[in-house]
């Protein structure tokens, strides 16, 4: 599939075809639930500048960091089962890093137990969203991320709800905005829309019609700042020369 142009998005629907925009990231659509860097690379491009630290306390493949490192910005990532030697073992909930030493915040949590990630038993990914325990050990990830972030600066969250036939539907997406309320101001809410190779499949779509259901279309993007001194000052952390050079491209 063709790669879209890498550009700053304007409106709140992204779409994104292609899950990478370098071929030396195509080997991260191996990992299931990988995030596509077109969408951090926006996030990175809006809400960061040179030589910012980029966290990624859920950081699976590594996405967050090779777009962190493609833009110059540090990039530190925590999993609980690290697949790389760049990407270092911890709990979401309990990171292994000074308060306040972020200046953003990336995160693509579990949509529910859909996919078995760690295997783990304190894995977030073990947990159903149908109870009570998903949530509350996402309230522990929302606030430590709350923790590690600098004041005025800003966090993202990449989510979709859940839908099984047969059983309710679960707003997802809803449910952690508003934990996130709690912690943090809303900045925006974008929608994404999702390529799951479901969704390429007309049966999937002809059972949707007969049993009256809907697939999952998009995807959730939160944007979310830490509220702090200088409010006035915190919509644009980009550089002068990052300004003019997104300016000439279009």
């Amino acid at each position: 599939m063709a790669k879209p142009e890498l550009k700053l998005q304007t409106t709140t629907f992204w779409d994104y075809p292609s899950q990478q925009y370098n071929r030396r990231m195509e080997k991260h659509g191996e990992y299931r639930g990988a995030t596509p860097a077109y969408i951090i690379w926006n996030l990175l491009m809006r809400y960061t500048k040179p030589k910012d630290l980029v966290v990624d306390p859920m950081c699976g493949s590594g996405t967050t960091l090779e777009v962190a490192r493609d833009l110059g910005r540090r990039g530190l990532g925590y999993d609980l089962a690290p697949i790389r030697d760049d990407i270092f073992r911890a709990d979401a909930r309990k990171l292994p890093l000074e308060s306040e030493k972020a200046d953003f915040v990336f995160i693509d949590p579990p949509y529910s137990n859909h996919i078995r990630y760690s295997g783990l038993p304190e894995c977030v990914g073990e947990l159903s969203a149908r109870e009570g325990d998903y949530f509350k050990a996402m309230e522990g990830v929302i606030r430590e991320i709350h923790r590690v972030l600098r004041p005025d600066r800003f966090m993202a969250l990449y989510v979709s709800d859940s839908f099984e036939k047969g059983k309710p539907f679960m707003p997802i997406g809803f449910r952690l905005f508003s934990v996130m309320e709690k912690y943090f101001e809303a900045a925006d809410i974008v929608a994404v829309k999702r390529y799951n190779a479901k969704l390429q499949k007309r049966n999937w779509h002809t059972a949707a019609i007969e049993h009256n259901y809907f697939l999952r279309g998009f995807n959730y993007l939160f944007i979310m700042r830490k509220a702090g001194k200088g409010a006035a000052k915190h919509a644009d952390r980009r550089s002068r020369e990052e300004v003019r050079a997104l300016v000439e491209s279009y």
